[in-house]
């Protein structure tokens, strides 16, 4: 291992080129845009009511009951199966996603969803449930496979971080809603309890069915299938007001026709084993499978889909109490999350991952402290400590890991791998799910507060994992963010031959900064 990574650039291609007198926010084009690409962004919703959902009907009495009061193994297969779900699809998304758009991907998981919520809410048994949920995880990977990249692909250049990293904290959005229906739900004496809770989580996909048609298409997938005219009116129109020789949209156009162009030259046929064939692709795909396993593995699994064991564990019995708290942890993590996705450009990357590591060491080994004081001593302060150290350590896990991870993996692949290397990324997060959803509860009932354990020793790995191999991308494009990882000496041809192409001198408005901001920049992005 070698020292901690830290990028330094001379500046994006396209920041002169952004007029800065003109607010983007009062651009009814980009305006219009935002609202297709928060159509979107609701995929994650999805999944996140399913996780939260599962944690509410486990405090239901009504669905215990009905599903004659599920336990260990029982228990975690009717939580895992979506997850299994999402591993079946994994092979055959990146091809639909690749080959007919990503619209279309998005369409066709909507449209699976839809179906599956039907039959799991009118489910009369185990096995129905059971069903259901596998294909609700089946149409999840198709959506979730291609709304984020289209995100990426279609968004205002300055605004592409901080759209791509609301996609995975609105994963809290749909948890939020989820938690509140179960609470609101709670009292009703019959099997709607549950069922109303299920039938609401195909609201996103039903509104994504409907109007996904007037969402545009990426340009990078229309240059990549001979379609230029088309991609370069789409980002006229949505990024200039239709003016097509605006300096802006030639710059991006021309860095799109670049970077694919490179793309094709170094792999000609990209397949799977291109994401490993060479060293910049290994360096993608170690961080990506690392961030997967991160961001399950972490501690937070306990809490997304065991909360309530937690609380049994720790003396909180009352279901209403269980549910009060589990709503006020979402709205808590959705809040956090969103702040730290609109700051990844101003901080940066990197420091928000070392920053959510190190606070969630901290407060995984003191909520371990008092988990253990309540065990062994039956302290009840300790026991209500451990729900306050819930909350301070999913603040830091907040930071990095719920908006980042999405959108740090598919800025970092080229266009060529970027579905396919998303997909390994889902594929691995699919992966840490199962496992923890199998292990989690019999871990937990076998080993008590010794469990936490495992996870101070792992958070520990995590980040000394990410103060040796993140790498910071802030204020980059997304062709020249993909670029870093072979070599700097291609996010400089990409540039240039993008400002060439566009009619632009790249070094000239490089030179006209100043040496005192150079040096000031270089220094910052060293400390950083």
């Amino acid at each position: 291992m070698g020292g901690g990574p830290a990028i330094v650039t001379g500046g994006t291609g396209y920041a002169h080129l952004i007029d800065e007198t003109k607010s983007p926010w009062r651009n009814k084009r980009i305006l219009l845009l935002n609202i297709w690409i928060g159509l979107l962004l609701i995929t994650s919703s999805t999944n996140g009511y399913d996780g939260s959902m599962m944690n509410g009907l486990q405090s239901l009495t009504q669905w215990n009951s009905a599903f004659d009061y599920p336990t260990g193994g029982k228990l975690g297969l009717l939580n895992a199966i979506q997850n299994i779900g999402s591993l079946a699809a994994y092979p055959f998304s990146p091809y639909l996603s690749d080959g007919l758009g990503r619209r279309t991907a998005v369409l066709f998981g909507a449209g699976l969803m839809v179906a599956a919520t039907v039959i799991q809410t009118a489910s009369h048994s185990v096995g129905m449930f059971i069903g259901a949920r596998f294909l609700i995880g089946f149409g999840l990977t198709f959506a979730a496979s291609a709304a984020p990249l289209l995100v990426t692909e279609i968004a205002y250049p300055t605004q592409r971080a901080q759209a791509t990293s609301m996609y995975n904290s609105l994963w809290y959005l749909g948890s939020i809603i989820a938690a509140w229906t179960t609470f609101g739900t709670f009292h009703i004496p019959s099997s709607w309890s549950w069922r109303i809770p299920s039938a609401l989580q195909g609201l996103p996909s039903v509104l994504q069915i409907f109007l996904i048609w007037l969402v545009p298409e990426s340009p990078r997938w229309l240059v990549s299938k001979g379609k230029e005219a088309q991609a370069l009116k789409t980002l006229a129109y949505y990024h200039a007001d239709g003016n097509e020789q605006d300096p802006l949209v030639e710059y991006e156009f021309e860095e799109i026709k670049a970077a694919i162009a490179f793309d094709r030259d170094i792999a000609a046929n990209v397949g799977w084993l291109s994401l490993v064939k060479s060293p910049g692709n290994r360096r993608r795909m170690r961080i990506i499978l690392a961030l997967a396993f991160f961001s399950q593995w972490s501690g937070n699994g306990l809490v997304s889909y065991y909360l309530n064991k937690v609380f049994i564990a720790i003396g909180i019995t009352d279901p209403t109490i269980q549910l009060l708290i589990n709503g006020i942890l979402n709205i808590y993590n959705f809040f956090i999350a969103l702040f730290a996705g609109l700051l990844c450009d101003r901080v940066g990357r990197r420091r928000l991952f070392l920053t959510s590591t190190i606070g969630m060491v901290v407060f995984w080994t003191l909520q371990t402290i008092c988990f253990a004081l309540y065990t062994e001593h039956n302290s009840k302060g300790a026991g209500h400590a451990v729900i306050a150290m819930i909350f301070l350590f999913y603040g830091f896990y907040d930071l990095a890991f719920t908006p980042l991870i999405v959108s740090y993996t598919v800025e970092i692949l080229p266009y060529a791998l970027r579905a396919k290397g998303f997909v390994v990324f889902n594929f691995a997060v699919s992966l840490s799910l199962i496992f923890n959803q199998y292990v989690n509860p019999i871990a937990l009932k076998a080993l008590g507060w010794k469990y936490y354990l495992v996870y101070v020793f792992w958070l520990t790995f995590e980040t000394a994992f990410c103060y040796f191999f993140i790498i910071e991308t802030k204020n980059l494009t997304l062709e020249e963010t993909a670029a870093l990882f072979d070599g700097n000496d291609n996010v400089a041809r990409i540039a240039e031959k993008a400002a060439e192409q566009a009619g632009i001198s790249h070094h000239e408005n490089a030179e006209k900064r100043s040496d005192t901001d150079s040096v000031e920049k270089a220094t910052e992005e060293i400390i950083n």
